[in-house]
């Protein structure tokens, strides 16, 4: 059963730009390639169906991510039939990928909920799949049925539709350009990507690298900025008010709810927006604020250039923090955050 609703793995999808596309027969090496694009930004993953009992490895791998890694959103790809789109729906899928148009696959999504993006290659395969109810169709093979150009000429009249190219997708900022100039909502890519080289070599932090500059470049051809806003505004206790009395003091008075973990309390809303993180240990008589990152690494190098150092970063599963030495002109203290 997918952990994942519809909504969140598209949203998801379109919201990072790349699902990185791969197959490996060894369960392990499929956990640390998985794990490896995690790690460079990208956590919807897509593991294809190209070998015989390659739903056993599957099953693995949600069983592995469910615990190691549970923000990590796996799907399956090369689905051509009902049958099995049902086998790995029933595994854990959170989608559904395949080659080809099957209207048998799109109702047997449908029914359970679970994203569906079939391959098409014309104006009208799309409007079929769309009408299937396919939110984000799969361009396939990107390179051969047009490129760029046929996005760009499918979109013109049809402004609704979301494309996912996949095959003809580089990791070049000419080739990611193009693709994102001309409008897809996403791309993924395969080999291009996950190199049979870094594979074969073990070299994960070599693929974690490759997803980053590739998602670096979906960044900048979106024209999104690297420090793109803030996070949570951070409280600390005082002498006149311990954590859990202004954690309260935010539930009484605005009706929010309180997570505590082993540092600290975060305040907020049911399904709200914004929080407030109020701070166990008394580190500051001021505040601190959290400014959220596209890219932890490109917003480190970033903050180094313009002359800002850092305290050591602190990072755990799907999460990557590091306070600047330097306070603001007031004396807040000042954090990046990067999650996945």
């Amino acid at each position: 059963m997918a952990r994942f609703s519809r909504l969140e793995v598209l949203n998801t999808m379109i919201d990072i730009g790349l699902v990185p596309v791969f197959y490996n027969k060894d369960p392990e090496a499929a956990k640390k390639i998985a794990s490896a694009c995690a790690a460079g930004g990208a956590r919807v993953v897509e593991f294809t169906n190209r070998g015989d009992l390659a739903y056993r490895v599957f099953c693995e791998l949600v069983e592995h991510f469910e615990q190691a890694e549970p923000n990590v959103i796996l799907g399956v790809g090369s689905v051509v039939d009902a049958g099995t789109a049902a086998l790995y729906i029933s595994s854990g899928a959170n989608f559904v990928v395949g080659p080809v148009l099957n209207p048998e696959v799109a109702r047997t999504c449908n029914r359970r909920k679970v994203p569906y993006s079939p391959g098409c290659g014309t104006a009208s395969e799309v409007s079929e799949a769309e009408e299937l109810g396919a939110e984000i169709c799969k361009i396939f093979p990107g390179g051969t049925v047009g490129g760029p150009a046929f996005v760009k000429a499918l979109l013109g009249p049809c402004p609704w539709s979301r494309i996912m190219p996949t095959g003809g997708v580089s990791p070049t900022e000419e080739s990611i350009g193009a693709w994102f100039q001309a409008g897809v909502a996403c791309i993924g890519m395969g080999s291009n990507l996950i190199t049979k080289e870094s594979v074969a070599a073990e070299d994960y932090e070599g693929i974690t690298a490759n997803v980053r500059r590739t998602l670096a470049l979906i960044r900048k051809a979106r024209g999104k900025p690297l420090f793109y806003g803030v996070d949570h505004p951070g409280l600390y206790p005082t002498e006149k008010a311990t954590a859990e009395q202004i954690a309260s003091w935010y539930c009484h008075v605005f009706g929010f709810s309180v997570n505590e973990g082993r540092s600290s309390f975060m305040v907020g809303p049911d399904g709200g927006v914004g929080r407030i993180e109020v701070v166990k240990e008394r580190v500051t008589d001021r505040a601190h604020v959290a400014i959220r990152v596209s890219d932890f690494e490109a917003a480190v190098e970033t903050l180094k250039e313009r002359g800002i150092e850092l305290e050591q970063p602190k990072a755990k599963a799907g999460v990557k923090a590091a306070f600047l030495k330097q306070p603001d002109p007031a004396g807040n203290l000042v954090h990046i955050l990067w999650t996945a």
